[in-house]
Parts: structure tokens; C-alpha cells; sequence
């Protein structure tokens, strides 16, 4: 299966894909400029500033969306405002990075050092009250994260271990029992992920232009082309979520290298999403 082309190279670090009726179709974002991106009908691009940095951009339950930006957390409401919240931490050599809501309206995002030196991140999760709390240290680069269809289990990529490793999850405890879910060979960079409705778990290999899904048995049992190397997230979206959207980047590159990269992909792989998890906040 091979993704096709929807924008031009319009991001130099796209991340994120997320899609919500509530919003009217998919955001996503370029992440070191400090943009949201929104898709049009007609195949525009919007761009929303939101600061330093754009991590990461989920809907909230109530209208607007929930932001991770550089270091911290930004609320913006139905009608636009932005609010940034106090930062959860003052170190500038690190950022955040990638994640998502959990099944019971909690936002979890994780961190990685500009450097990206070993432990030199971690995980935490928003709550709806806007307290934040530190799940998970001695990351180094914290991607992909994402619940599967019963909310049971989580699966998570810490990029710097070549592996995507599953959670157990529960409301009170959180997650625990971190397993390998998926070993990737030592070039294999697994990054941002995504669930399906069966329970497959698509991940995005940057470096290697490709999406991998895999069964719930951790058995490889599709391939997605991607003709741009550098893959960074997935997502379902269209009208019944049977398209996959994928984002890319050419952070790193000189200007005549890999022209397509910055670009948004889709690939109608015949397999249905999970609706996106919201904010209660």
C-alpha cells in the first residue's frame, strides 16, 4: 500500500495528525515554528500560532483544544482565546514532544531534551483540574502514545529504544507492566502511533518512509509507503475513519533533499480508526 499526497511540503517539522468532527476535519502541527495547521475543505492549509513550540493538539469536550507547547500546557477556548498554563519546568534544553488522551479525559504528553540525551526526558499527564503529574522519568525521546479500543492498554514509543512497548492501564494506577510490545532492528525508529477499531497498532518509522501495522499479537501484517523517509505520526480521519493521514519532516535536510518531506499523506487502508479521545479540561 502506497500513501498519496495531500499538501505540498508546507511544515518543516509536522507531527501530530489528530481529526475531530468538533473542529471539522484534521489539525495537525509544525511543531518547531509554533503552529497548529488545519486542513481546509478545498485542500488549504491554515496556520494558528500557539508559541516556541506546537507539540502536540487534541480537542477538549467542551469546545477549543488542549496544546503542549514548549514546556507546558495551553487551553484555547471554542472561541480561539489561548490560554498558556504555568510551565512544568524551566530547563530550555528540553521540550515536549508527543501524546494523547486517555480514556478517562487525561491528557499525557511526554518530553525529550533538545540533545536528545539519554533520561533526559519524561511523562506527564494533565488532569482536568489542570494539576500536572510526573508518570514516567529516564525518557529520552517520548513519542507516540496511544490507548487501545477498550481502553485497557496503552501503547507507547520512546524512540531511543528502537522498541513500542505496551501498557497496562487503569484509572487509579495509571500505567504499569511495561512490556515489548514490537522490537525494531537498531536503525528503526519507531515514532508517533495510532490504534485502530480492531485493535491494530500503526506505527510511523522515521528514517524509514514507511507506516507498520501490527496485529494485537505484535505480528507485522501491513505496510503503508510513505515517499518521504523522515515519518513522524499517523492518524485515522475522514468521514468513517478509514483513512490514514500521515505527517512528515525534514528537519536535519538540506534544502534539495527529499522534496516531498513536510508534507501531509493519506492512504485509504480499508480499516476503520477509533473516534479521538477528548480533554475533559
Amino acid at each position: 500500500m502506497r500513501a498519496e499526497q495531500v499538501t505540498d511540503a508546507v511544515a518543516f517539522h509536522a507531527e501530530g495528525p489528530v481529526w475531530s468532527a468538533s473542529w471539522g476535519g484534521l489539525r495537525w502541527v509544525d511543531m518547531l515554528a509554533g503552529d497548529v495547521l488545519s486542513l481546509g475543505c478545498d485542500g488549504s492549509v491554515r496556520r494558528t500560532h500557539v508559541g516556541d513550540v506546537a507539540a502536540v493538539v487534541r480537542p477538549r469536550r467542551g469546545g477549543g483544544a488542549v496544546i503542549a507547547v514548549e514546556r507546558g500546557f495551553a487551553l484555547e477556548d471554542p472561541d480561539g482565546n489561548l490560554t498558556t498554563l504555568d510551565p512544568v519546568w524551566t530547563d530550555p534544553s528540553v521540550r515536549m514532544n508527543e501524546g494523547g488522551c486517555d480514556p478517562d479525559g487525561r491528557f499525557w504528553c511526554g518530553s525529550m531534551a533538545y540533545d536528545q540525551r539519554p533520561g533526559g526526558a519524561a511523562l506527564y499527564r494533565l488532569d482536568p483540574d489542570g494539576s500536572v503529574h510526573g508518570v514516567l522519568d529516564g525518557v529520552t525521546v517520548s513519542n507516540g502514545l496511544e490507548w487501545s479500543p477498550d481502553g485497557s492498554l496503552a501503547y507507547y514509543d520512546d524512540t531511543a529504544t528502537h522498541r513500542t512497548d505496551v501498557f497496562d492501564y487503569h484509572p487509579d494506577a495509571g500505567l504499569t507492566g511495561r512490556r515489548p510490545f514490537v522490537q525494531f532492528p537498531d536503525d528503526g525508529n519507531p515514532d508517533g502511533l495510532t490504534v485502530d477499531a480492531e485493535g491494530g497498532v500503526w506505527v510511523a518509522l522515521f528514517g524509514g518512509g514507511a507506516v507498520h501495522r501490527y496485529r494485537p499479537d505484535g505480528v507485522l501484517d501491513e505496510v503503508v509507503e510513505v515517499p518521504s523517509a523522515q515519518v513522524t505520526a499517523c492518524t485515522f480521519g475522514g468521514p468513517r475513519l478509514e483513512q490514514l493521514f500521515i505527517t512528515t519532516s525534514r528537519e536535519g535536510m538540506g534544502p534539495g533533499d527529499d522534496p516531498l518531506a513536510g508534507s501531509l499523506f493519506r492512504a485509504d487502508v480499508g480499516i476503520a480508526g477509533l473516534p479521538v479521545r477528548e480533554f475533559s479540561g
